[in-house]
Order: structure tokens, then sequence, then C-alpha cells
């Protein structure tokens, strides 16, 4: 499905997400992007999207922030034909890891990454569905330059702009979605 403007993607993906309030606490609203994967359409749109927005020939491998991160980046890395690469939360690769820790809004977090997931120099985009205050983003990112790869972009599919997680981030940062509140 062809996408003509940012614009179009955007109010499309407005039209679709799901704002579920008070989630998961008292005045949060959560903005769920499940219902993108539940129709092949808008998948397929905003996957397209990322493919243009970060060409195969400045990219050679996605790397995808758990857990839904591994969705959109995995679609991306299969239309681009570059590896994908997972971030997971500790504990959960079974090969030597590279591990960070990093605070979140509730307290502290810790990302690893297999240490022969990337070769020096390669250049990485980093996938999420959604950028709130960059702190896991900024993670990955830092382990990504610990095994001596560049983020050449960050991609997410929605960003809580309000939050302003994007000025964390060193590379440009693509957000399909901006939610200014």
């Amino acid at each position: 499905m062809g996408i003509g403007s940012e614009q179009d993607i955007a109010a499309l993906l407005r039209s679709t997400v799901r704002t579920v309030a008070d989630f998961p606490k008292p005045g949060i609203n959560f903005y769920d992007v499940t219902p993108f994967m539940l129709n092949p359409a808008v998948f397929a749109a905003l996957t397209d999207e990322f493919v243009r927005r970060f060409p195969a020939e400045n990219v050679d491998a996605v790397v995808g922030i758990d857990a839904r991160g591994f969705i959109f980046g995995a679609a991306l890395a299969l239309k681009l034909g570059r590896s994908f690469v997972p971030v997971r939360k500790a504990g959960k690769l079974p090969a030597a890891v590279e591990r960070i820790n990093y605070a979140l809004e509730y307290g502290e977090g810790q990302l690893e990454i297999h240490k022969d997931a990337l070769i020096p120099g390669q250049r990485t985009v980093i996938v999420d569905d959604l950028l709130a205050t960059g702190g896991t983003a900024k993670a990955a990112g830092d382990l990504v330059c610990k095994l001596g790869a560049h983020v050449v972009g960050y991609g997410f599919v929605v960003e809580l702009a309000f939050l302003k997680g994007a000025a964390k981030l060193k590379s440009p940062v693509i957000s399909l979605l901006k939610c200014d509140s």
C-alpha cells in the first residue's frame, strides 16, 4: 500500500491507534499500537514508510528493542534485506552479552545485546514502537556503540513529543505519528 506523504501516514496511524485511559495507572493515556498489526494494510503502510525513510543503502542492520520493537524492526529488516538484531531485557539472550543499566521513570532497567550481533563500523537503525522519555532508546544506542557499530537513526511508530525523548538521542529520529499531549 503506497502512502502519498508523511501527513497521510500520520493520519492513517492517528485514525488507527487505540488510546487507553488510565493505563497502566491513573492519569496515564496508553497509546496501543496493536491495532496497526491487526490491519495488514496499515502494517504494510507503516513498514513501507520506514523503508522509504531508511533506505537499504544507508543501513547494514536493524536493531529492535524488546518487545514491540521486534515486530516493527523485523519487518523493516526483512524489507531492507538486512539483519535483525534484538536488544532484550536482562537474562533473555542465551549467548555472551554486552549489558547496560539505564534509568526508568520508576527505577532502573537493564538491556542486553549479543556480543557478536554487530560488526564494528556497521550502520544501524534502532526501531521501537513508542518513544516516550528516550531512556530505553538511548540505552539501546549505547549498546550498539559499545559493539563498535554506529546508529544512523532511530525509528518509532509513535512519539510522545511532549516528553521530549528525542532530545536524548544523538542520531536522527523518525516518528511516524507524533502526539503532542
